[in-house]
Formats: structure tokens, sequence, C-alpha cells
């Protein structure tokens, strides 16, 4: 049984080493598009004040493009976000501007923000834009360069994490930069599947009306890889994993909130892709593979084997970091790496029993598709009902 085990683990190391190389492949210097350059609507919905929000914002501010407007979104004026999304309008007026959102149509709050950011946008070409979003150079260029092909119905990106000062943080972006983000471009270039991130997704306005805009996923948890699948089936056009890294900032996240953001990550992907290809993605986690192995069948072999397994994956994992966000993260790769692989392997377990997702204060029922319902309390509504 342990030499099935090594097996399965040498496996999942050549897939992490040939999404490693897809990634390479993919990846492109940014440059100005050659063709038309048209004006882009920037929709950034913000809620709280996130790591390093002003530094995010400011990114934005002064980019290499000839026309662009940014649109920042905020729920309501009680929301730490607001200040700062006022203090950016009045830092710079002539880019940015700000939409307070108008009634609450659906259950995902991203999507509720976008329906209202859409409608206050001036121009035809949409990029939305998480706030937690750096933008790179040749970014806005990018995204016009593969819409000038009228095939290309959305331009999605890879996306790098960066910035962390704590050990969660650390993990989260070594998860995004090494597991996450290659995988995208992997998917994509090797089996021709769309997976979107909502990190970074543009659109025509015209292409988004006709798939019955953001309203059309109000209630969908996973909003950007629906609409990657609507783009295809509705409207025939092609998704495109965009040439640029996009930097996503994440300084002070706590393990616990490592290991909660993962696991309504992981709960959302079984119920987009069904139970038995989401157990297929623990072929990309091999060293706990290797080390259920050594405990079936200890000595210096299987050691040796786990070791050989550690270090190629930490060594891969730091090639993969380096190609997203520009620089690796040193030595300590060889803990973090494992370390990441085994909490994210809990939170991975956990999603076959779990339905069930808390998101910004509310307990959601997630149905196949990633469909949301909110849980109501007995309790509550007995009392409501009194109260009538």
């Amino acid at each position: 049984m342990g030499w099935i085990l090594f097996a399965v683990a040498a496996l999942g190391v050549v897939l992490s080493l040939v999404q490693l190389v897809t990634l390479r492949l993919h990846l492109r210097p940014a440059r100005r598009a050659a063709g038309p350059r048209p004006p882009i609507s920037i929709l950034k919905p913000l809620c709280g004040v996130d790591d390093d929000l002003e530094a995010n914002l400011a990114s934005f501010a002064s980019l290499d493009y000839p026309a662009y407007e940014v649109v920042l979104g905020v729920r309501d004026r009680t929301d730490r976000a607001w200040h700062a999304a006022e203090a950016a309008v009045r830092r710079w007026p002539g880019t940015f501007r700000l939409v307070l959102q108008q009634g609450e149509p659906g259950l995902n709050p991203k999507v509720n923000q976008l329906i209202g950011l859409t409608r206050a946008a001036r121009h035809d070409l949409l990029l939305v834009s998480d706030s937690n979003v750096r933008a790179p150079e040749g970014y806005l260029d990018d995204v016009a360069r593969h819409m000038a092909d009228p095939s290309v119905g959305l331009v999605t990106h890879p996306v790098g994490g960066v910035g962390e000062t704590t050990l969660g943080s650390a993990l989260d972006n070594l998860q995004a930069s090494a597991a996450v983000g290659p995988a995208t471009v992997a998917v994509k270039r090797l089996v021709g599947r769309d997976v979107v991130v909502g990190k970074s997704m543009a659109f025509r306005r015209e292409d988004l009306a006709a798939l019955g805009g953001f309203r059309s996923v109000r209630n969908v948890l996973a909003e950007d890889f629906v609409l990657g699948v609507k783009v295809s089936r509705k409207l025939g056009k092609r998704v495109v994993i965009g040439s640029v890294a996009i930097p996503a900032v994440s300084e002070r996240r706590t393990v616990s909130g490592f290991l909660s953001r993962y696991g309504r990550w992981c709960v959302m992907q079984r119920k987009i892709a069904g139970t038995p290809l989401f157990a297929a993605q623990a072929l990309l986690y091999p060293l706990p593979f290797a080390l259920i192995g050594l405990a079936l069948d200890p000595g210096p072999g299987a050691l040796a084997a786990v070791g050989a397994v550690w270090l190629a994956r930490a060594a891969i994992d730091e090639a993969t970091s380096r190609a997203l966000r520009g620089s690796g993260f040193g030595p300590r790769v060889i803990w973090l790496s494992p370390l990441k692989d085994v909490l994210f392997l809990v939170a991975f377990v956990r999603a076959f029993g779990e339905n069930t997702v808390e998101w910004r204060g509310n307990r959601l029922l997630v149905q196949a598709g990633s469909r949301l319902e909110r849980i109501r309390d007995p309790a509550a509504e007995r009392v409501l009902a009194l109260g009538r």
C-alpha cells in the first residue's frame, strides 16, 4: 500500500511541474495594445478596509492608458470603506467616482454592488477589479488587446498573492501564487476548461447585458465561474486568460482566517465541479500522500522518498510564486509549503461534509452550481411572527 501512495505523490509532483511550465509559457511581458485602446470603466466594490487599501487604490490612479475611470462601490456609509473611498475621490477627482449601493437584490454582496456600479459606469468596456488588487504595468492594455478580438467575451487574469506580514497571509499568498493561479492557467491551456478569477473580469457592456447582467448571478457564490460558463454557452464567445499577472494583497490574515477562506472556497469548488472531480484535486497536494506512505511502510527508502517529495514540492512552489508575483518566499518556503498543503487539505476534507458557508456575517446554504439560499433562524422567525 505504501508504494501506491508514493506513486500518487510522485504523480502530484509531476502535475505541479506541468502547471509551472504551462504558466511560464503563458505569461508574457506587458506591452501596449497594438489596436484600439477604448475607454474602460473599472468597477471596484469595497467592503471594509482591506490590507493597505489606500495603496491598492493609488495603483489605479495614474495608469498609462488614454481614458479610464475607477468607480468605487460601498454598501452603506457605516462601512469603514466609505471614508477610504471618499478620500480617493477627493485625491483623484478626475479618475475616481463613488457609488452607494441601492437595495439588496441578492445574496451575493459583491454582485449586489456590481449591479449598481455597472449602471453608473460611463464606458462600454467594464473591468471588475477587487479591492485588494493592485494594477500591474500594462494591465489595461492587456485587457484592450484581448478585447480587440470580437470572438472574446470575457478576459480574466491569473493572480499572485503579495504583501504578507503574518503566517496566515504567507500561507494565503503562497496558496494563491503556487496553487490557485497556476491551476487556472493549466486547466485552460491543457484541458480547455474556463476557470474565471473574479478578482479581474472584463466584459463588453452589450455582452454582459446579453447574459442577463450581474443580476443573473445575484444568488450565486461563484459568480465569476458561472459567468464564464455563460459566455461560452450562451454567447458562443471565448474566455481568455490575460498574459499579465495581477497582484492581490494579503498582509495580516490569521491562520484561522486562511482556513476559513479556503474552507468556503472548497465548498464552492465541490458544488461547481461535482464531488468526483473535486476529489481529484487532492493529487495536486502530494506531500500528505508521501507522509501516509511513510507511516504505512516506514524505512530509509520511504524516508528518502518523503524528503524528495518535500523538496521538489517546495522548489516548484517557489518557482511558481516567482513567476506570478515577481519574488518567491525564500528559504521559508521549505516549511511554508508543507504547512500550506496540510492546512489546505484540512479544509479540503471538511468540504465533503459541508454544504453551508459563513460569508460576511451570513450563514448561507450552497446548492449545486454554487447557488445560494439563506438559512433561516427558526427561533428568530417565531419572535418576528409573535411581533406581528
